[in-house]
């Protein structure tokens, strides 16, 4: 710690206009107390993440958890200095239990919840995920834990009324609510769509466009975040009217967990993983069961991962390589996970690699970036006593690899135990799950040097010499998955040779079955039975070596340009934002082919400087990619948009710059709100309008009820025949409904036989019995549960229609009561159940009771099954609302008893009849 000459205030000044000047060339504005981060000084987040840094090495301490995304200001940032405690050397993480191997893998799961059952079953106690909340907090989450909590989550979701198949997205940041709403999800038979929760303030216009695209897209239904993101819910709320529902994971956890889930098929959709940047045109990845568990079973073996390991992780859970490849594979191999949240590693990346030390972490993957940041950000001072030996898988991924990067973490790290064959360059995309190529355990990084003119005109990987200065460089990133191929192929899709650029092209079990929702996007990633990746590579000794992305590279006079390179070289001149530049083409008609503009992000302000500034752009762009740019221009920070990860958008600054926009300051917080509020009204009066119809409607079907029940329920008492009685409720049903404006569609009327016989249908409404009197022309007698016999009103009508009462408390008093039932079956009484014996909110077909396919077998009558669909819709468990909508009633063949005995006999009618109605009822399975 440095001897205190001048006050906290002056030396913090101090440290905060020196970053800046260091950032932008030498010229910053001036720094006060209340200059904001963001917009004044142009700090973004990492360059907020190096201050932090700074700060903590000269005072000598520690700042808290969350600063870095919590200040706002350099007085934040004094008062969290003046409430941190002295520094106490490196991160102090609590280590994991040693939890030994786990015998067998759920190999025969046919979903990602078949998955979850199987180890809750098999170790309900073990060790999933480790959750560090900040460096002295940790929380815990066992197989057990979250299936149960998942349930829980289910439930709400069913109160809530999630509709079978429909999407729920989920808006959190990393931490166990985000397992216990994916999960609580598939358990509702929704399909889970994770979003990236609101990051600033300052960009709430962009992030609600980009949020409310995916939603929109999506058709979400309910939308799963957390209290300090309700504006941001709200907004999307009132400009979505799909979207239902708004809630919070505890909000949904409060009630009964779900009654039981639906079955869940391989081909079901499992996940819809959204691409980055998407915003107008959202790209929905769809992908299955079956398509998730391929890619982890296939890269599982390929990286040997095993329950021994252990997982360390920091990437956001809303991206499919922290998703899928980390979480979900950690998930299927028992292996346990230790997460930290992504802030935690951008304040202080050494915090990644304390936790791989404390916790003896095997495998760890991250963007190229983050091994990068590790070599800027981490000071020897910090890493005293680190040993990384048991880092045996360092995956390298989800952004191009960088060749300087691999060499130089492997050279710096060593000394603390890194073995360079642990840094694995890997392929993967989500159009793919997430893992295409991965090359030999151990290997180590293979970079391939190629000739520069070649590859640049004719796009020909030949070998460098040794001495060739201008040599190109990529990574090998392996070879397929098992049971996947890759191959690279010309405009035509004609199969190029090896070192040969071109389209990259992937097909095998991982592989989407396209975007949902975007027929025109699906069109252009299949090719035959091909994929198109959207990446330039060339395949050598059978690995990938990837170049570019196909839409980032540009065509000039004929040549192909790949602007990675000359990105990186101006971003290493001083006033440039490194990592801030976005070289793009731009269609020019006059010269009938692209103009190369380069984007570069400065604080530079002087006129002079400005000039120096273009001019030693323009050098450095032609000297890498040996042809001069059309235009260099400079714009103020945070210009070039940005995908949620850091990765720079090139069509969309490309857009901005032909319509104008790059470099105009966005707009105050309040007219960023106004705009986000305006688009709002007219669906929050649509929306308002509804509701108000909705309630009307409600009120006028109550309404009508009353005096129609009145005037039935005294008829049916005073005629006294229960045959005479159903006829005269179905007459006044079908009246009721004609005049709620409800359709009833009867298919299959025929097939009730004129004799005595026992019906069973399924149940999801109060609505249900009065539909199946107005349906069904010939009496039944209902068989209804004893409670209903004690209410004076409901008793008395059930009665004179001819209802049987049975128990379903008393077990000795229900023998008795199903000798009843089948003595009355034997007596020529037709019968009707509700085998399922009652409804629940959530839609699905529960497991059918044996009464009264018992009955019927006893009796020897035929059963005839009954399905109804759109009561629930209609009129939902509870809930008083009425909604309009339509019901069909499908009768089906009356079903004979089989010989044998009785038993037997009514195991065959349940599992005909049991067929039938969930063929025919429109809803999910829930027998499992």
């Amino acid at each position: 710690m440095e001897t205190r000459t001048s006050s906290p205030r002056t030396e913090l000044l101090s440290l905060v206009e020196g970053l800046a000047r260091e950032i932008h060339g030498g010229s910053a504005p001036a720094v006060r107390l209340d200059s904001s981060l963001d917009h004044d000084l142009g700090l973004d987040s990492l360059a907020r993440a190096e201050l932090l840094l700074r700060i903590e090495r000269h005072f000598g301490l520690r700042l808290p958890e969350g600063v870095l995304a919590s200040a706002q200001s350099p007085r934040d940032l004094l008062r969290a200095v003046a409430a941190a405690p002295a520094a106490a050397g490196s991160p102090r993480f609590q280590a994991a239990v040693d939890l030994g191997a786990v015998e067998g893998r759920p190999e025969a799961a046919t979903s990602l919840v078949e998955v979850l059952e199987w180890h809750a079953a098999a170790h309900p106690e073990r060790l999933h995920v480790l959750f560090h909340h900040s460096e002295d907090r940790t929380e815990e989450l066992t197989y057990a834990g979250l299936l149960a909590d998942a349930h829980r989550v289910a439930g709400g979701l069913d109160r809530l009324g999630l509709a079978p198949g429909r999407a729920v997205a989920i808006m959190l940041p990393s931490g166990l609510d985000f397992f216990r709403a994916f999960f609580g999800t598939l358990l509702a038979g929704g399909v889970p769509v994770p979003l990236c929760p609101p990051v600033a303030m300052s960009q709430l216009a962009e992030e609600l466009r980009r949020q409310s695209g995916i939603l929109a897209n999506s058709q979400s239904q309910v939308l799963i975040s957390m209290d300090e993101a309700k504006l941001a819910g709200h907004l999307l709320k009132a400009r979505l009217p799909g979207l239902e529902a708004l809630a919070t994971v505890g909000e949904l956890a409060a009630g009964e967990p779900a009654a039981a889930r639906p079955v869940l098929a391989p081909g079901d959709t499992a996940l819809l993983q959204y691409t980055s940047g998407s915003t107008g045109n959202p790209k929905g990845v769809v992908l299955s069961h079956a398509n998730l568990l391929a890619n982890i079973c296939a890269w599982s073996r390929a990286a040997a991962i095993d329950s021994t390991d252990v997982c360390v992780s920091w990437l956001p859970l809303y991206h499919d390589m922290g998703l899928i490849g980390t979480w979900l594979g950690s998930l299927y191999n028992a292996c346990p996970l230790v997460l930290l949240a992504p802030t935690a590693f951008l304040e202080r990346p050494a915090r990644w690699l304390w936790a791989i030390h404390r916790h003896r972490g095997t495998v760890s993957a991250a963007p190229n970036f983050a091994f990068e940041l590790c070599l800027k950000r981490t000071d020897p001072a910090d890493l005293e006593g680190l040993d990384l030996s048991s880092w045996r898988l360092a995956a390298n991924g989800a952004e191009p690899v960088s060749p300087d990067t691999v060499e130089r973490f492997c050279r710096a790290f060593a000394p603390y135990g890194f073995a360079p064959g642990a840094m694995t360059p890997m392929y993967g995309l989500a159009e793919c799950s997430v893992g295409l190529a991965v090359p030999p355990l151990g290997r180590g990084p293979v970079i391939d040097r190629i000739r520069r003119q070649p590859f640049m005109a004719e796009g020909r990987a030949q070998p460098a010499p040794a001495d060739d200065p201008a040599a190109l460089r990529f990574v090998a990133c392996g070879r397929p998955l098992a049971g996947h191929e890759m191959r690279v192929v010309d405009e035509a899709d004609r199969e190029l040779p090896e070192r040969t650029v071109g389209r990259l092209q992937f097909r095998g079990p991982s592989a989407t079955s396209g975007y949902f929702r975007n027929a025109p996007e699906s069109r252009r990633l299949f090719h035959g039975p091909w994929l198109d990746s959207g990446d330039l590579a060339y395949l050598a000794a059978g690995e990938v070596y990837p170049t570019s992305r196909s839409k980032d590279m540009i065509i000039r006079a004929g040549r192909n340009l790949y602007p990675y390179g000359a990105e990186e070289a101006i971003g290493n001149l001083p006033g440039v934002r490194k990592g801030c530049v976005a070289v793009v083409g731009a269609p020019d008609p006059a010269a009938g082919t692209e103009r190369l503009v380069a984007v570069v992000e400065t604080r530079e302000q002087d006129a002079g400087r400005r000039q120096a500034l273009v001019r030693q752009a323009g050098q450095v762009a032609r000297e890498v990619l040996d042809t001069p740019v059309d235009e260099v221009l400079l714009v103020p920070p945070r210009a070039i948009p940005k995908t949620t990860s850091g990765k720079i958008r090139r069509a969309a600054t490309r857009d901005r710059y032909l319509a104008g926009e790059l470099g105009l300051p966005p707009p105050p917080l309040w007219r960023q709100l106004a705009a986000a509020l305006v688009p709002t009204l007219g669906p929050a009066l649509v929306r308002g309008g509804d509701r108000l119809a909705g309630w009307g409607y409600t009120a006028y079907g109550w309404l009508l009820l009353v005096p129609f029940y009145a005037v039935v329920w005294l008829l049916t008492v005073a005629l006294g025949r229960p045959d005479w009685n159903w006829r005269l409720t179905g007459g006044a049903a079908r009246l009721y409904l004609r005049l709620l404006g409800i359709s009833l569609v009867v298919e299959g009327a025929s097939n009730l036989p004129p004799g005595p016989c026992v019906a069973v249908a399924n149940h999801s409404s109060y609505l249900d019995g009065l539909v199946l009197m107005a349906a069904l022309k010939r009496p039944f007698s209902f068989v209804a549960k004893r409670e209903l016999a004690e209410q004076f009103v409901a008793g008395t009508y059930l009665r004179a229609v001819g209802t049987v009462f049975v128990e379903r408390f008393d077990a000795v008093r229900g023998v008795q009561d199903q000798k009843e039932l089948s003595g009355l079956a034997r007596a020529g009484r037709s019968l009707f159940f509700f085998p399922e014996g009652t409804f629940v909110h959530g839609a699905g077909l529960q497991r059918f009771h044996l009464g009264a396919f018992l009955a019927a077998a006893g009796a020897g009558l035929p059963v005839v099954p009954v399905a109804i669909r759109g009561t629930r819709q209609i009129l939902r468990s509870g809930s008083w609302q009425l909604r309009r909508g339509a019901v069909a009633v499908a009768v089906g063949e009356a079903v004979p008893p089989p010989g044998g005995e009785v038993w037997e006999a009514a195991l065959g009618q349940q599992k005909a009849a049991r067929e039938f109605i969930l063929a025919h009822c429109g809803e999910p399975d829930l027998t499992g």
